[in-house]
């Protein structure tokens, strides 16, 4: 099993490219179920969830062809299987995004029910209430979720919750609906714009999409095209932290800033330069960092899918701070590694109470989940001495070429294949 070995204490200065957003491209190309004609998808990123991803569609009967620019084709019109096998679906809930597709355009889907990170119980219950809604019959027997209707019917659905996949997949399905489908207390993350934005270039008409009412007049077939997906905010906000944590100096190119507003302003309170252009984002660490308070919220609110990185920083700022989690309850597996590294970190409910030991000692730890990958990867670029980070499969389900990238701005970090 490979292991990522990392001598830290070096500043990071340079320039590091933006890979496209995982989070966006998996249900873009669960999207592409929606239709007969092929679809392009532009700045895919390398990643093990995206193959997963990519494997499923195959197993859907989809075909896949990847040029050489990294590009992928996909060819969705000889489909004939709408089974999500457990094997497949188990390593990564996202899987549970080619439902709402399914069902739009098949009529039926059997989804084995999802796995991934262990961060939380993230039930699919929306989902289903809102497929339901829409006229599907739901059917849940050993292990699988199974969906059928003729044709879904429009349907004006509430979330209990803010539910990014809910969200999501719920607009995919209406996409191919019966009339209009009105969705309140949506996601408003930037990737769910970036799928709205997918299907109305294929003929989808949705309105809304970035608020919390999403319209979708339901056509009778979508056609093909081309789209790029988004750069990846969590990878950009996961670079911006390590220039910050080593008092380096690094530029990220290919992204979006304006996405990244709530971490921006955190990394500014902890004593971090942070510059801005319409593509890029500089960050130049101070001498001294100051921990500073987090609470997780649903977009534009602080991402969650950065506090195990902001909370590493602050294990090497100066002051006390509080990191609070209200999105998913099992999202601080990471505390007992970073104390293995000298933190002091006291977990009470959902808050962690950080204070800053100025540094950290490498040592040997294991990665939980994938931001907890990315959050030891910090904090050993930021530590004395030497830490090797056990489990790295995760970081590569979310982090394209991480120690690549690192190696270029100064880290003195290697992958050792095991």
């Amino acid at each position: 099993m490979d292991k990522i070995l990392i001598r830290g204490g070096k500043s990071l200065n340079g320039t590091i490219p933006i890979s496209g957003a995982k989070n966006a491209v998996l249900p873009i190309l669960a999207a592409t179920l929606l239709t007969d004609h092929k679809v392009h998808l532009g700045n895919i990123p390398h990643l093990r969830d995206v193959t997963t991803m990519m494997e499923l569609l195959g197993q859907h009967g989809a075909t896949l062809t990847v040029n050489e620019r990294l590009g992928v084709e996909v060819d969705c019109s000889s489909v004939n299987n709408t089974l999500a096998p457990y094997n497949l679906v188990r390593t990564m809930r996202a899987s549970v995004l080619v439902m709402g597709p399914l069902v739009a355009r098949h009529g039926q889907a059997q989804i084995s029910l999802p796995g991934g990170c262990a961060i939380g119980s993230r039930p699919i219950n929306l989902h289903l209430r809102g497929l339901e809604a829409m006229g599907a019959e739901i059917d849940l027997s050993g292990g699988y979720v199974s969906a059928k209707a003729s044709r879904l019917k429009g349907a004006n659905i509430v979330f209990d919750l803010v539910t990014v996949t809910g969200t999501e997949n719920l607009m995919m399905a209406a996409t191919l609906a019966e009339g209009r489908t009105i969705l309140e207390n949506c996601a408003c993350e930037p990737e769910v714009t970036d799928l709205a934005n997918c299907l109305i270039s294929l003929g989808a008409k949705i309105q809304g999409a970035g608020t919390s009412t999403i319209l979708i007049d339901g056509v009778e077939a979508l056609h093909g095209g081309s789209h790029n997906i988004l750069p990846d905010r969590i990878e950009t906000g996961t670079f911006m932290v390590a220039a910050a944590m080593t008092g380096g100096d690094l530029t990220m190119t290919g992204t979006d800033p304006r996405m990244l507003d709530a971490a921006t302003q955190k990394l500014r309170q902890a004593g971090a330069i942070v510059e801005e252009g319409a593509d890029w984002v500089r960050v130049i660490g101070p001498e001294h960092l100051r921990a500073v308070d987090i609470k997780t919220l649903p977009h534009p609110g602080f991402p969650t899918d950065l506090q195990a990185q902001y909370l590493a920083m602050n294990c090497v700022a100066h002051g006390a701070a509080m990191v609070t989690e209200t999105i998913f309850e099992n999202r601080f597996m990471h505390v007992s590694e970073l104390q293995r590294l000298g933190a002091d970190i006291t977990v009470n409910g959902n808050t962690a109470m950080v204070r800053g030991m100025g540094t950290l000692r490498g040592a040997p730890v294991m990665a939980t989940d994938l931001r907890a990958s990315a959050c030891l990867v910090l904090a050993g670029l930021a530590a004395e001495g030497e830490t090797e980070i056990n489990r790295v499969y995760h970081i590569d389900r979310g982090y394209e070429r991480i120690e690549e990238k690192l190696k270029a701005v100064g880290a003195n970090i290697q992958r050792i294949h095991g």
